[in-house]
């Protein structure tokens, strides 16, 4: 029985390892989703059966998934927060789905081998602090993932912006400036040289230029990409000059990233004050007391005799 449980822990930690390999890979390329698009409706053969079969067992499972009572729930939540983490279409929300089912999976099945030879009232208990555990776990990871995400959009939006409107002063047109800029940023700042050529491709694709941004926005949930996008759409608009909107605008946002590290820095000596006292003090203590309260009972024990 114990080698059949190692069998099986060591089984699930493997596949939670595979999945979550899989899923840090699968990041945003528009491009590349848009050929394998092609590709599936074209009716010519493709060598890439078993990545198609891989991703039909992940759909059905996702299905299955959200039949269940509240699945349909916890998929769109699942997915929401994908897009915010920087992964998007059928394959991260498929892999996500496998993961959290084989962590909740994993939960449950070593609290009820640590709990088998307790009391039904204390495994039960146990149970539901597995099941929380494993539910809650998934989400909390990518919500740290999210906010990870988000932060590096939010690091790459100055140098961005103020190389956009270095290249919107240069005479292209604003869909050519934001191609431009997504191909010079690809691997510098991927995640928002991704959004930018999204954009693109959907005002291409013959959505409006708003809509289009209001997606992004809801995608990062970033409120400096938020006037930024309002910023472009009401300088098309009014047809004011956006290269210097933008460099006036990269300035501010320089600015506000150095507040940021001026902060953090000063939360740094508050946040080193628990540290310094538990374990910094207490071994000081002792270098400096222990050898005087050493000889002390030294000279104590000579005089005694």
């Amino acid at each position: 029985m114990l080698f059949v449980f190692f069998i099986l822990a060591f089984a699930t930690i493997a596949a939670l390892l595979w999945g979550g390999d899989r899923l840090l890979r699968t990041r945003e390329d528009p491009l590349g989703d848009r050929l394998a698009e092609l590709q599936n409706l074209s009716s010519a053969p493709s060598g890439d059966s078993h990545s198609r079969s891989r991703r039909g067992f992940l759909n059905r499972y996702v299905r299955a998934i959200a039949a269940l009572p509240g699945g349909e729930d916890w998929i769109r939540g699942g997915e929401k927060r994908l897009r915010q983490a920087g992964y998007r279409g059928e394959t991260p929300i498929g892999i996500y789905t496998v993961i959290a089912s084989l962590f909740l999976v994993f939960c449950l099945a070593v609290m009820a081998y640590l709990q088998r030879n307790n009391p039904a009232s204390s495994v039960f208990t146990g149970m539901i602090g597995a099941g929380i555990i494993g539910f809650i776990g998934p989400q909390f990871t990518l919500g740290k993932l999210a906010t990870r995400h988000r932060r590096q959009l939010q690091e790459a939006l100055p140098d961005t912006v103020d190389l956009l409107g270095i290249v919107l002063g240069t005479g292209l047109a604003l869909d050519q400036a934001m191609l431009r800029v997504s191909e010079e940023m690809q691997y510098i700042y991927p995640g928002l040289a991704n959004e930018f050529y999204t954009v693109v491709m959907q005002v291409r694709a013959g959505q409006e230029r708003a809509k289009a941004f209001n997606a992004m926005v809801r995608r990062t949930g970033l409120e400096d990409i938020k006037a930024l996008s309002a910023m472009i759409v009401q300088s098309e608009r009014f047809g004011t000059s956006l290269s210097q909107a933008l460099t006036v605008y990269a300035d501010a946002l320089r600015t506000r990233r150095r507040l940021r590290a001026d902060t953090a820095v000063a939360k740094a000596s508050i946040k080193m004050l628990f540290p310094i006292v538990v374990f910094i003090l207490p071994v000081l203590f002792v270098i400096t007391l222990v050898p005087g309260m050493l000889s002390v009972l030294k000279d104590l024990a000579s005089l005694g005799r």
